[in-house]
């Protein structure tokens, strides 16, 4: 461990108190004229800060791996049957309601991002979008961009459709180098 590190791990004596906005004498004064009557400010100080903002400042310092890749590529399969499982259990006997299908889209975006975390990923940003939307015989066209890296950068996408709704789920995963 560094110098610098332990010295700041190290307890140090706080210095703090607090001082009066106005000195007992002039108080005294101006009681005496009747300007103030029992009325005193107090500010309290601290020249170091606490213990909490101490440890919060502490970083845990990592070395560079000089790795520029993935060891592990994103698996879109494994990924498109966790969207087709998860979107299926939850969508199969749903009618749409605009209120319920806005709690669900919260709902299966987290359960999908969970599960994908589960196949743990080293140094992947993961990005879960979900759509659910009425099915009235219209279409739906949804784009997106991103700056990305082909060689490293992937997405997975699933539609699903049931007679009274259509969902459109995406996990997007960005390699953080």
């Amino acid at each position: 461990m560094s110098d610098i590190a332990k010295d700041r791990m190290a307890p140090s004596p706080k210095k703090g108190g607090s001082m009066s906005s106005v000195s007992s004498h002039d108080f005294r004064q101006k009681e005496l004229r009747g300007r103030i009557k029992d009325c005193e400010s107090t500010v309290s100080y601290m020249d170091e800060p606490g213990q909490r903002d101490v440890a919060s400042r502490l970083t845990a310092q990592m070395e560079n791996t000089y790795q520029l890749g993935p060891s592990k590529h994103f698996p879109v399969v494994t990924v498109n049957h966790i969207l087709r499982d998860v979107l299926t259990n939850y969508l199969q006997e749903e009618q749409y309601e605009p209120e319920l299908c806005r709690q669900l889209t919260k709902t299966i975006s987290e359960v999908i991002k969970a599960q994908v975390k589960d196949l743990m990923m080293p140094r992947y940003k993961l990005i879960v979008i979900v759509h659910i939307g009425q099915q009235n015989g219209q279409s739906i066209l949804v784009g997106s961009r991103c700056l990305w890296n082909p060689k490293s950068d992937n997405f997975s996408s699933y539609v699903f459709r049931n007679s009274s709704l259509f969902a459109l789920a995406n996990v997007y995963a960005v390699y953080f180098e």
